[in-house]
């Protein structure tokens, strides 16, 4: 039977039979989607200083990581390449959309960032974001005496984790 499932990292909703391994919007693991009736989602959450300072820093990783990943979509030579930077684009941007609803902001801005036309350098490039916003999410996470916060940078650590996992595979 077809059920109503929802994220409780973007807030996303999923429509299946059984939860996904991985939200098809932020990458979140499993334990966050939860059927609809039982997922706990809230974005207003009070920031002190230190958590609003990190998520606005988190909010440029992520728009920044985004535009990379679209960049290089678009510019590579390598067919498979074009597909997985598209891919993470995408949940690099829902990453951005999750502390635009953190921050409160109408919308997200937009990022400009360049990539290549070789693949290796791009997946090189991507190894180096990923274990960049994996060291400050660890660290915002540690940092954070927010319940919320901490469940959301230490479950992008877990996303951001796979994707760079994925670059180290190609690059072998």
């Amino acid at each position: 039977m077809v059920k109503l499932w929802r994220c409780e990292i973007c807030g996303d909703p999923y429509i299946g039979e059984t939860a996904p391994d991985n939200c098809p919007f932020c990458g979140a693991h499993k334990n966050y989607i939860k059927d609809v009736k039982q997922a706990e989602v809230n974005f207003d959450v009070e920031l002190n200083e230190k958590d609003k300072a990190n998520a606005e820093h988190a909010l440029q990783v992520e728009v920044s990581n985004a535009a990379f990943y679209f960049c290089a979509a678009k510019k590579t030579e390598d067919a498979e390449g074009k597909l997985l930077f598209k891919a993470l684009g995408k949940v690099e941007a829902e990453h951005a959309s999750i502390w635009r609803k953190i921050l409160k902001l109408d919308t997200v801005p937009g990022g400009n960032d360049s990539c290549n036309e070789s693949n290796k350098e791009n997946l090189e490039e991507s190894h180096s974001r990923e274990t960049k916003a994996i060291e400050f999410y660890k660290k915002a996470a540690a940092e954070s005496e927010n319940q919320k916060v901490k469940q959301l940078f230490g479950a992008l650590v877990v996303v951001e984790t796979d994707h760079l996992k994925l670059s180290e595979e190609r690059l072998e």
